[in-house]
């Protein structure tokens, strides 16, 4: 009987909801769901998108938005806000966004249940609205002033915001100035996701990355002077098991000379579709098995000579203990360099310890991505 009574009194507020949308991409970093990210799509797909092992853009051309489109998709997510907001003290929760909020206006229309604009500001606001996630490949893209300009508006018209993050490439970073960078970090942009993969350069010209390992070295210190908290991440498995490695030695290089804030692991695992998965299908490339991704592993940690937070934040990191559990834990913080790189070691030579069938191999990963 309440919820009959609430979908008239929250009537106006769904209806006004349902008829506001704004643009909201696919793609972000699990730390950024994690955190339940306002997600706000800066630009539409990649700007590069020739990657060889990537198939998140494919086929989708790269838009440039205009900064008007953006600034008022923030003003749709300020109304959205507001009427949740309106909802909850109506309901006596004092502005708070709980769940029962969230049900009171669905039980009002329906249809909401379905809407990805409008449950995206919810779960935004339900884990306190605290994050924003700007999409999709690479906002930095955006001439400097607009960015800027993006920013003051996002952080005046969602006060409620602590942290502001993207994507973006290397490449990007080594093409912008220092100040360019500067000014975009004080108007608000205080995270950066990087894809480096690997520091080799055979490598990165055979997966066409479209950067070279002393643009990735200096886009990440431009990136770290400015004051960017830095995300780089890195694919064990890339090279398979001709070029692993030079892979590992020189990813190792590079995330050491620019020694970002977090360094993320993502083992290689190929698509269908991609260029390299047709070369895995044909013989051109064999994949690691999961002790040869350990041994490689290993070389790049022992190598590593940071103070980052090195994490294993992703389900392809799929080792196992000697207790049938994860090898690695998965949370977003992972382990603090130098003082935990000992016992990171020690848990690579736990993991090839095990028989290697006690491992997920990645062509079960393969398997498991097609279902």
């Amino acid at each position: 009987m309440a919820f009959t009574t609430g979908s008239n009194t929250y009537q106006e507020s769904a209806e006004k909801i349902v008829n506001l949308s704004f643009a909201v991409g696919v793609y972000r970093p699990p730390s950024e769901g994690g955190s339940a990210s306002l997600l706000l799509r800066i630009t539409e797909n990649c700007p590069w998108n020739k990657c060889t092992f990537c198939e998140m853009y494919k086929g989708h051309p790269f838009v440039y938005r205009s900064v008007d489109d953006i600034k008022a998709d923030i003003d749709t997510v300020k109304a959205i806000s507001d009427e949740l907001t309106a909802v909850s003290v109506k309901m006596g929760q004092g502005g708070r966004i709980t769940t029962e909020v969230g049900m009171a206006i669905v039980r009002a229309d329906p249809s909401l249940n379905n809407n990805y604009c409008f449950i995206t500001v919810f779960n935004w606001l339900l884990s306190g609205g605290k994050t924003a996630f700007l999409q999709d490949a690479d906002s930095m893209i955006m001439r400097p002033h607009e960015i800027i300009e993006v920013l003051k508006h996002l952080r005046g018209t969602l006060k409620t915001l602590t942290r502001v993050t993207s994507y973006t490439r290397s490449k990007t970073l080594a093409q912008r100035k220092p100040e360019e960078l500067k000014a975009i970090r004080e108007a608000g942009l205080d995270r950066l996701h990087v894809g480096l993969e690997t520091g080799d350069d055979e490598l990165l010209g055979l997966v066409r990355k479209g950067v070279t390992n002393a643009e990735q070295i200096d886009g990440g210190k431009k990136a770290m002077a400015a004051g960017f908290q830095l995300s780089e991440y890195w694919m064990p498995g890339l090279g398979g098991s001709e070029r692993w490695r030079q892979h590992a030695e020189n990813t190792a290089r590079a995330l050491t000379a620019i020694n970002p804030n977090y360094i993320r692991s993502r083992p290689f695992v190929p698509r269908c579709g991609t260029p390299i998965f047709e070369d895995y299908e044909q013989g051109r490339l064999r994949l690691t098995s999961p002790h040869e991704r350990l041994e490689e592993l290993g070389v790049m940690i022992e190598g590593l000579n940071v103070t980052s937070r090195v994490c294993f934040d992703h389900n392809m990191n799929s080792w196992t203990n000697k207790h049938g559990g994860l090898l690695f834990h998965q949370d977003y913080e992972g382990y603090k360099f130098p003082e935990e790189k000992p016992f990171v070691l020690e848990l690579i030579r736990e993991g090839l310890a095990l028989d290697e069938s006690r491992h997920i191999d990645v062509k079960d990963l393969i398997a498991m991505r097609s279902l």
